[in-house]
């Protein structure tokens, strides 16, 4: 199987490494210094459940890969319809575009720009940073995707990469309500990123407080709300079922949103607590921790966004 990473960064070089060492036939697209690492010295991921160091083929031309049985679309969700329109030469017939990216607007934004057919719903449950050029970390043992088709139907092409995932020793489930799916995981990186981010510590002290726990159990709420009024029906244990994921995940666990904001990096504020507060007012549903969260990482956002 033939894989285009689009965006190698954390997550894109995780998967992509193990998934090459399960036998898919990977090329990595990435750009700068991370780039020119993965060129000369191969990519180093670093890993509880295994270190990997290999050597894939990288680009930052998608024209040089070609064709593509599977496209990982993992870059930032600031970057999606800029990436999006580069996504023509990695396509031909049945090629599936998995996002794994944050947020619950990518694959409208994606299928805006390529037949939509090719697009397909994803989302990530992992914690992995560049922590330098050509070397990834991956924090603690949690690496699972969830895909599906945005149509619910079941097609062979997510099988034949579920059987590589498999081989690959990654976690993945396919499920026919991808919307459902793409809206939890909104609903825990929208508490996580905008708790850590906006507090500037890791979880198990946000966890150990009891009003930051109260605030961070009210983010997961306000998104569930969003949801709902969204016509995407979440079950009535929902907001339970993800504060007992939230109270597994390691105590030393930041987020991408925090790395970002404090290595003055572009923000994906827009897309998370952003979206929340424009889809809240647009519905008429009240959203006052998310609106408060957005309020203390804006300036934040701004400055990053200048200093790109």
């Amino acid at each position: 199987m033939k894989i285009a990473v689009f965006g190698a960064g954390g997550i894109g070089s995780y998967f992509g490494s193990r998934l090459a060492a399960g036998g898919g036939d990977v090329h990595l697209i990435a750009r700068g210094a991370h780039l020119a690492a993965l060129r000369s010295g191969g990519v180093r991921i670093v890993s509880a459940k295994g270190d990997l160091h290999l050597e894939l083929p990288a680009t930052d031309r998608p024209e040089d890969i070609g064709g593509s049985d599977v496209v990982l679309f993992c870059v930032k969700s600031t970057d999606t319809l800029d990436a999006a329109r580069r996504l023509e030469p990695l396509l031909r017939e049945g090629t599936a575009v998995i996002t794994l990216q944050n947020g619950v607007d990518n694959e409208e934004i994606i299928a805006s720009v390529i037949p939509s057919t090719h697009v397909v719903g994803g989302v990530a449950y992992i914690l992995a940073t560049v922590t330098g050029p050509g070397v990834v970390t991956h924090q603690g043992k949690l690496a699972r995707i969830v895909l599906g088709e945005l149509d619910g139907s079941k097609s062979a092409r997510l099988e034949a990469f579920v059987d590589l995932c498999h081989a690959s020793d990654i976690d993945v489930d396919l499920t026919v309500n991808i919307r459902k799916e793409l809206w939890k995981k909104f609903a825990v990186i929208c508490a996580t990123a905008g708790m850590t981010a906006a507090v500037r510590l890791p979880l198990g002290d946000i966890r150990a407080s009891e009003a930051s726990f109260a605030m961070y159990r009210e983010l997961v709420s306000e998104v569930v709300s969003v949801a709902n009024a969204s016509g995407v029906e979440m079950a009535g244990d929902t907001v339970a079922r993800i504060m007992e994921v939230l109270e597994t995940l390691p105590a030393e666990w930041y987020s991408s949103l925090h790395y970002d904001m404090t290595h003055g990096k572009p923000m994906e504020l827009e897309a998370l607590h952003g979206t929340v507060k424009r889809r809240a007012r647009e519905l008429g549903v009240s959203v006052p921790m998310s609106e408060a969260v957005y309020g203390v990482l804006a300036p934040w956002a701004t400055r990053n966004l200048e200093r790109k």
